[in-house]
């Protein structure tokens, strides 16, 4: 569903670029080459070419009779010109031909229906406007049919008259451009070319145009070309009265092409299947002429909020910094015992090292243990290292929640730390994160997660990731004061604001965020501490990385969802409701749910508009990533040398984590429940890496 809706939206944007003459258009134009393979008949005769059916091997050509004008115009409609023009035609009892392109016809659609209504015929001009000498056979007949289908939508009619772009009278005819007006013939178009050209597009002036219209030799047919659209045409307006007249003096009547052979008429209306997939193409193209706009302006609010969001971390993320480097910064050093709480589902991968890391920690500890129905024998690993310090809980499956509340009615202290049981702690973990307890008015700390199995392509990007994106957040959230989640990684909380919000709830996939924003909305303060690090086992796999963020996001979505009464409330619970949780939606989910438009016009600009201009703002917006995720490392102590994949993470990284997001919000609101999914571990993760 979120890749259908997102190819959607780009199909959108090219129906948008199609109707603009923007997508797939092409500017070349051919010069004259050799004539060698045009028939000399052609090439001295008449303006109209008949290359169908049985004539497409030997084509022949047709004048326009004596005394007998075609009046054409090319390039339209327009919405300033034609209707003018139109006008000045009626007045004078002229019927006229419209060679037409699909782009105008798609945006103007009821032009095309005033020349039809006023009895003019309507010639297939292509839809874009290309050399046609240039293009493929494919490409031709996709400019013929699609303009077809717009002519079909807006005024259910179909065309047999052609005029190639950029052409002339039939002697221009060559060697590139001959086997264009074959092909088109085959497929039962009728070539129109010209016999005058009033260049009336360099806008030379009113008289050198009237002087271009007419005849070479008196009395001879014309077909004359002019133009009404592409520009200004106020001079062609005031020639055509002129031409008109004059050409009327001489005893000349004006016709169509049709009129002027004493064939049918070129422009025949269709019905059925034909009809309704142009009035469908039109609707479509309609809707996204309409929708750009609504596009672009959600583009400017994920870059507002992107670009506030970097303003915020680069003022307030110093000034965290500038506070962690104070020592003693919350009163007196906590040095009282704490309870370490390791929930525990099939980590015989991981168990050992976990413990094994806080045998070395240097703040005295307890740790509990509760296996939460483990069926790979982890609670055996535990019992079998028979570490003193180490308390092992038995209990039926029952989720993470339950396991971590059997662990806190366990606890023997007053500050619990909590930590997954793929996770590594450093010697100083515990001691950096319980400082801030000196403040009796924190409730909770946020612990600083990182990636330990960073060395493959898909761990340096988590890496990144967990820098800029959650650690750099979570320094911001701090300074104010809406931390919106602890990583169950590595978080601790006083046991009386645990006990005050009711424990850990199993109402949301995302305990950690749920329980955070309970504690917050109960008027505690939480805190993030950079130096108390851990080492967690990232996933390893597209597949698991999916099932792991797909919980993330949609757990996050219930959480914020459950404390949405949050914004109506007073006190602490209200001050979180009316400034964390709008940060949050709007930074955690309708950024980048949004995201993917710029991905999207970024691919658009590429293809079809300004490659070069476009690629310059994509690359200043990697540029100013870089910078941000540079600062983001320092301010973390890590080596900046995993940034280099950074450009690969915001082809194909983001571009992922966007998708999971949408598909957690469209289960979200299409009331879809999502079960926990259990990561397959391997115990990558051994110990803290030297380099921290």
């Amino acid at each position: 569903m979120p890749l259908s809706l997102l190819a959607c939206l780009l199909a959108l944007l090219v129906l948008r670029g199609l109707a603009t003459n923007e997508a797939f258009h092409d500017t070349r134009i051919a010069t004259s080459v050799d004539k060698t393979t045009v028939p000399e008949n052609l090439l001295k005769g008449g303006p109209i070419i008949d290359a169908r059916g049985a004539k497409n091997q030997r084509p022949v050509s047709y004048r326009i009779p004596n005394h007998t004008v075609v009046l054409s115009f090319d390039d339209g409609p327009s919405p300033e010109w034609t209707p003018k023009i139109l006008k000045l035609l009626a007045d004078h009892d002229i019927r006229a031909d419209f060679f037409v392109t699909g782009a105008m016809t798609t945006r103007h659609p009821e032009l095309i229906r005033q020349i039809v209504a006023g009895g003019h015929e309507i010639g297939v001009h292509t839809f874009t406007h290309p050399d046609l000498a240039y293009q493929s056979h494919a490409r031709i007949s996709w400019e013929l049919a699609q303009t077809q289908l717009a002519l079909a939508g807006v005024a259910g009619v179909h065309s047999a008259l052609f005029r190639p772009p950029y052409s002339s009278d039939a002697s221009a005819l060559d060697d590139w451009n001959y086997p264009v007006i074959k092909y088109v013939g085959s497929h039962g178009y009728l070539t129109a070319f010209i016999d005058r050209d009033t260049d009336d597009w360099k806008r030379p002036g009113v008289d050198e145009i009237v002087k271009a219209a007419m005849p070479r030799k008196p009395g001879a047919g014309e077909l004359v070309l002019l133009h009404d659209a592409g520009g200004d045409r106020a001079e062609t307006l005031a020639a055509l009265e002129q031409i008109i007249v004059k050409l009327k003096g001489e005893g000349y009547r004006f016709a169509t092409i049709s009129e002027a052979l004493g064939a049918t008429d070129a422009t025949v209306p269709v019905h059925g299947y034909q009809l309704w997939a142009g009035k469908s193409f039109i609707w479509a193209s309609q809707a996204a002429v309409l929708t750009l706009p609504v596009l672009v302006a959600l583009l400017a609010v994920v870059g507002f909020l992107n670009f506030g969001r970097f303003a915020l971390m680069l003022v307030l993320a110093p000034l965290h910094a500038r506070r962690s480097r104070r020592r003693n910064a919350w009163g007196p050093p906590v040095t009282e015992p704490v309870t370490v709480l390791v929930p525990a589902y099939n980590e015989r991968e991981c168990i050992a090292n976990t413990l094994n890391s806080l045998i070395a920690s240097d703040h005295p500890i307890e740790v509990i243990v509760i296996d939460d129905g483990s069926t790979d024998g982890t609670a055996d690993i535990v019992e079998a290292m028979n570490l003193p310090f180490v308390r092992l809980i038995r209990k039926v499956n029952g989720g993470k929640s339950s396991a971590l509340n059997t662990g806190i009615a366990a606890a023997s202290h007053d500050i619990i730390v909590m930590m997954d049981g793929d996770t590594v702690f450093e010697p100083s973990t515990v001691r950096e994160l319980v400082q801030p307890f000196g403040d009796r008015g924190i409730g909770a700390v946020a612990g600083n997660a990182k990636v330990g199995n960073r060395d493959s392509l898909i761990g340096a990007w988590q890496h990144i990731e967990y820098v800029l994106g959650h650690n750099l957040d979570r320094r911001m959230y701090d300074m104010l004061n809406v931390i919106p989640t602890i990583p169950g990684a590595v978080g601790a909380f006083r046991k009386e604001a645990l006990r005050r919000v009711g424990g850990m709830s199993d109402d949301t996939l995302a305990e950690d965020t749920d329980i955070t924003m309970a504690v917050l909305c109960d008027g505690w303060r939480i805190v993030y501490a950079e130096r108390a690090r851990a080492w967690t086992e990232a996933p390893a796999s597209i597949q698991q990385l999916w099932s792991q963020r797909y919980r993330w996001s949609y757990g996050s979505m219930q959480a914020m969802w459950k404390h949405r009464r949050a914004v109506i409330s007073r006190g602490p619970a209200g001050r979180f409701g009316r400034i964390g949780l709008p940060l949050v939606v709007l930074f955690g989910v309708v950024a980048p749910l949004l995201a993917p438009l710029v991905d999207m016009f970024l691919l658009y600009g590429v293809l079809f508009a300004d490659a070069p201009i476009t690629l310059a703002s994509w690359g200043g917006f990697i540029l100013l990533q870089a910078v941000l995720s540079w600062y983001a490392f320092r301010l973390d102590g890590e080596k900046p040398l995993h940034l280099i994949s950074l450009p690969i993470q915001q082809v194909v990284y983001r571009q992922l984590m966007y998708i999971v997001l949408l598909q957690s919000a469209i289960t979200a609101l299409t009331g879809g429940r999502l079960r926990w999914q259990k990561l397959r571990r391997t115990g990558e993760v051994a110990a803290a890496p030297v380099e921290a």
